[in-house]
């Protein structure tokens, strides 16, 4: 016991002269390592937090952005149902003057048949239609009211002044005669009699519930004390979230919102602007909704986006670099401190009997009572584990976040096609009594059984030529007789492998950005494929409306462009389709588009080839699945 208490307390004084006699060395470290190291740690991380916040903000503008997409498609939804009816020629036979009493009930039965009919979508809460108080029906106050009624109305003289255009309403509350009182917001059109123009039969309205704005509005409550709201073209407030759960009792966002910078948000379809509230700076985020002129608005104070920042940037790099900082600068410090008690000419002897005895010998003489260089070894050898540990770390982060990255871009493709064509479905069948439901069910479920691929990521070309092919099949179901499409591949590319869905999105947008937006909405595609030089050589060429080069550059390199002046642009698709590309088979492959406003667009693929080599069961399962199909 005597024994041990002696040799700590040699240990500690040996210490204690080594640092006495290194203070020298103690104060050159202190001003050229210590004060410069921790000077620049501050200014890091002072800078990175700003970045973060600029980050997080980019973040939430991006999620409005999307919440904004998804709300103008369920729009656009509306609006293609309105049309849908507005050219119905069983509704104006049903409106037209009838002065026998029988006559008149016959219509009422065809409206309320058609009003049935657009009711059986979930996004119509209620068709609607105000007629002249004298006709018979206009007392059934289902739907359908006298125009009295209407006149009520905030929004009458609007809809009566658009002239047959589409008028949204804010949201307000409706009381139904034959349900509860519901919240909801409409679009109005006035009908006139297709043989008498001037003559106004009546309006039409559908009401569409709140619902609809809380799923998407509730995506982007970014705060926990401004809530995010909606505001129509004249910058009036028209619906504000709220969560019936909340007892905070948020800001009512839009009568904070200042006077410039509520011009600066409808002078713009997109952006992020600052302002003060009290002594705290408030970013508001906002989009738009083109096909209704309204603005979807989110605020969120800067202390709220600087706390998000902290919360998700726990575990980065920040606190990586801060430990190796410190865990650096303790070894430093011993490293000098035992140097100058003598340390190199015991090193020289270690390393005099390694050469001698082998680095074996170096595990018997850790063993050795001596304190100093022991902790020595000590220190270096927890340095190196730490390192290893970090660098392993580093590495599956990487290899993780690769994977996470593919995922997420593959996760991107635009769902629009697959709602689309199911509504079809939907509506043919009603309206052609099932006749061609059969054939697209079929063509359907082959696109999904080649898109989804088994849970695969990447396919076989064969398999994605005759995906392409189903797509333009089912889409010449939908538009008959307005484009051609022709597939030349070279034979025996069927054992190479590329980025599931990398043709369908091209094929997409050479279909709905290409010939659709053309005069005559026709044309023809022509999708080639062939091997030159152990790359993949694949394109999509159209005979469309093509684009400027601008535009064309802009797909490639933004996850969303702007759209151009003619209302034309494209999704994200040439953007993801690329990037997978590029992560698949390296940065020197991916897209080039070629096009020529007026006359066209050609987009070329560029991968490099990689073979597979399929088994004899996997042969055959694809065999049967084709005879089962």
């Amino acid at each position: 016991m005597g024994k041990s208490i002696n040799l700590d307390w040699d240990y500690l004084k040996g210490l204690w002269q080594g640092i006495i006699a290194a203070k020298k060395w103690i104060i050159a470290y202190i001003v050229f390592i210590l004060l410069p190291i921790t000077i620049m740690l501050a200014s890091y991380y002072q800078r990175s937090s700003v970045i973060l916040e600029q980050e997080v903000t980019r973040s939430m503008q991006q999620t409005l952005r999307q919440a904004g997409m998804n709300l103008t498609y369920k729009l656009d939804h509306i609006l293609d149902i309105s049309n849908s009816v507005f050219m119905n020629k069983e509704l104006y036979n049903s409106l037209l003057p009838q002065s026998s009493i029988t006559e008149q009930l016959e219509q009422m039965m065809s409206l309320r048949n058609l009003a049935d009919t657009v009711q059986t979508n979930t996004d119509i809460l209620r068709f609607r239609i105000f007629v002249d108080g004298s006709r018979l029906y206009a007392g059934d106050r289902i739907n359908l009211f006298p125009m009295a009624m209407l006149e009520k109305r905030p929004w009458h003289k609007e809809i009566m002044d658009a002239g047959g255009g589409m008028v949204w309403t804010g949201v307000y509350r409706e009381n139904y005669l034959d349900t509860e009182a519901r919240d909801v917001f409409s679009v109005g059109r006035v009908l006139r009699n297709p043989l008498q123009y001037e003559e106004i039969l009546g309006v039409l309205m559908l009401d569409i519930p709140d619902q609809i704005l809380k799923e998407v509005i509730s995506g982007v409550n970014f705060s926990t004390v401004y809530a995010p709201y909606i505001m129509d073209k004249d910058g009036e407030l028209i619906y504000t979230w709220s969560d019936p759960a909340d007892t905070t009792g948020r800001e009512q966002t839009g009568e904070v919102l200042p006077e410039d910078a509520k011009n600066t948000v409808l002078q713009n379809s997109e952006g992020i602007i600052k302002h003060t509230v009290g002594r705290e700076n408030v970013y508001v985020m906002f989009t738009s909704i083109e096909s209704t002129g309204w603005k979807v608005l989110a605020q969120v104070s800067q202390s709220e986006i600087a706390h998000r920042a902290v919360a998700q940037n726990q575990f980065t790099s920040i606190a990586t670099v801060i430990a190796i900082t410190i865990l650096f600068l303790i070894l430093v410090f011993v490293l000098l401190t035992f140097t100058i008690q003598g340390l190199t000419k015991r090193i020289q002897v270690v390393l005099k009997m390694m050469r001698k005895e082998g680095v074996g010998w170096l595990e018997e003489y850790r063993h050795a009572p001596e304190g100093d260089f022991r902790l020595l070894e000590r220190s270096v050898d927890q340095l190196i584990r730490k390192v290893n540990n970090l660098m392993e770390e580093t590495y599956q982060a990487k290899v993780l976040e690769r994977e996470a990255q593919l995922k997420a871009l593959q996760a991107q493709i635009n769902p629009h096609f697959l709602y689309n064509t199911l509504d079809m479905i939907n509506w043919s069948a009603i309206a052609h009594h099932a006749e061609d439901t059969s054939h697209m069910i079929e063509a359907l479920a082959q696109y999904f059984r080649l898109s989804l691929n088994k849970g695969k990521d990447n396919v076989s070309v064969e398999d994605e030529l005759s995906l392409a092919q189903v797509y333009l099949e089912i889409q010449q179901n939908r538009f008959p007789s307005t484009f051609t499409f022709r597939i030349e591949a070279e034979p025996d590319l069927e054992g190479y492998l590329i980025p599931k869905l990398t043709l369908q999105p091209l094929v997409e947008n050479a279909l709905l950005h290409g010939i659709r937006k053309a005069k005559d909405k026709k044309g023809s595609i022509l999708i080639t494929a062939k091997l030159e030089n152990e790359v993949l050589l694949l394109s999509v060429a159209d005979d469309g409306i093509g684009m400027d080069e601008d535009t064309a550059r802009k797909l490639l390199l933004l996850p969303r462009p702007d759209m151009r002046e003619d209302g034309s642009g494209s999704s994200y698709g040439l953007y993801n389709v690329n990037e997978r590309i590029r992560i698949f088979a390296g940065e020197q492959y991916g897209l080039s588009i070629e096009t020529v406003q007026g006359q066209g667009t050609t987009i070329f693929v560029r991968v490099k080839a990689i073979r597979t080599i399929r088994t004899e069961a996997e042969i055959n399962g694809l065999a049967s699945a084709s005879e089962g199909s």
